[in-house]
């Protein structure tokens, strides 16, 4: 066997096997497909998540929001021009791929296509 196969991404088991088209982790159990597992992981690092005006985003970045919005269960909008610091990236949760906390509203996940970085 001179082919090595990757090491299980749940428990790291160097000990995996293949199985028709999937491989299998003998000791956590775990069955994925690996052309599958390759593909996601080579988007994910060239996924850019960018701003309103074609910025990149970083964690850490500040961000102004560039439009006002209602916020749901809240009495007043999230007003244009609000500035929201230290922001957190969550790449494929959806369309919400930012993590914040508004001043006055709290912890919430914004659209990228609402802020521009300041």
């Amino acid at each position: 066997m001179s082919e090595t196969l990757p090491p299980c991404p749940e428990c790291a088991s160097e000990y995996t096997y293949a199985m028709d088209t999937l491989l299998v982790c003998p000791e956590c159990a775990h069955e994925w497909n690996a052309a599958a597992a390759a593909d996601e992981s080579s988007d994910e690092a060239s996924a850019e998540i960018k701003d309103a005006v074609g910025n990149v985003l970083q964690d850490g970045d500040s961000v102004a929001i560039v439009k006002t919005m209602k916020v749901k269960g809240a009495q007043s909008a999230l007003k244009s021009g609000t500035k929201v610091r230290n922001i957190r990236l969550t790449p494929g949760s959806g369309d919400h791929d930012i993590f914040a906390k508004v001043d006055g509203f709290g912890p919430m996940e914004l659209k990228s296509s609402i802020v521009k970085k300041i």
